[in-house]
């Protein structure tokens, strides 16, 4: 496993589960040493909700994305100070963003709990004000579902966009709860295999969450940033990025913007990673990096036994 074709990949939303991160406390002193620093940080008992829930506390926007950054950066400690590996490259999906900037040097892990935690307040508050919602659509490309949210925008019930392109045939979308719905029935007309409502708070990556981008920002202003130690891929334009002005203008067009993570993996596939290592809860992006790019390797360390394979297959390649 070469360090100069590793990348580290970086889940967003919806991968956090009730139990994560407590048998890597358990396991890892570097990891508990993070969870106890994020102690000090917030007044919001991270931990507590990541080992025992409620399911329904956790998953709450404002809560879910500090949880799951705090799982991903537990991850990455572990994974440096027992490897000494450094990525060539990473790149986060939507939150996990800020994840992989905070994995390569532009955050503390103070500053970015509390990015993260400001970022989920703003958007959990959005769709309390204003309801929005995101489904995803499997089996149909972006052309043709671009074409139809527009259709269903101009009709006037709302606005519809493509929120997220996972892969070629997994895409998501995301608008006013009305217009969502109504895409439903022309979209599966059309040749989508399936349309599945997503369960999440908002509209997110989409112009409802316009309002929030000027407070963030100014939140973002004030918070130390430094220039990564290896590239961060943007969200938003699926290009790696190295100065300290592009990733926080990045991380602001990101509320807005679609999240290009098939061309982001694509660009990184380009570039010559052969390695993608998921670092933090569950295994989405592995699946679909799996799916989709059957050249390269994919790897999750979600749990203690994930973990201790990537550890042990370092190991074994640092020997050879």
């Amino acid at each position: 496993m070469s360090e100069a074709r590793v990348a580290f990949l970086f889940p967003g939303q919806g991968s956090q589960r009730v139990g994560m991160g407590a048998d890597l406390v358990a396991a890892f002193p570097e990891a508990a040493a993070v969870y106890e620093e994020a102690a000090r940080v917030l007044d919001v008992p991270l931990g507590r909700l990541s080992f025992e829930g409620p399911m329904e506390e956790l998953t709450q926007t404002r809560n879910a994305q500090p949880a799951i950054l705090l799982h991903s950066l537990a991850v990455a400690r572990v994974l440096r100070e027992r490897t000494g590996l450094e990525p060539s490259v990473v790149a986060g999906h939507s939150l996990g963003e800020f994840s992989a900037a905070a994995s390569v040097g532009v955050f503390s892990l103070s500053d970015a709990l509390r990015v993260v935690r400001k970022r989920g307040e703003l958007m959990w508050d959005a769709g309390e004000r204003q309801a929005g919602a995101m489904s995803a659509v499997v089996g149909m490309g972006e052309a043709d579902l671009t074409r139809i949210c527009e259709e269903i925008s101009a009709a006037g019930d709302g606005t519809v966009v493509v929120a997220n392109l996972n892969s070629e045939t997994q895409i998501v979308i995301s608008g006013d709860a009305a217009a969502v719905t109504r895409a439903e029935a022309p979209l599966k007309q059309a040749g989508a295999r399936r349309v599945l409502p997503l369960p999440v708070s908002g509209a997110f990556h989409s112009p409802l969450m316009v309002p929030l981008q000027s407070e963030f920002e100014q939140f973002l202003s004030d918070v130390e940033m430094k220039p990564p130690t290896a590239s961060v891929v943007s969200n938003v334009t699926a290009m790696a990025v190295d100065q300290v002005a592009g990733l926080r203008a990045g991380f602001v067009q990101q509320l807005v913007s679609p999240v290009r993570w098939h061309d982001s993996v694509a660009r990184m596939v380009a570039d010559g990673v052969e390695t993608f290592i998921e670092v933090g809860p569950g295994n989405v992006l592995t699946n679909m990096g799996s799916r989709s790019f059957r050249d390269a390797n994919f790897v999750a360390t979600s749990d203690v036994p994930g973990l201790e394979k990537v550890l042990a297959s370092l190991a074994s390649k640092a020997a050879e």
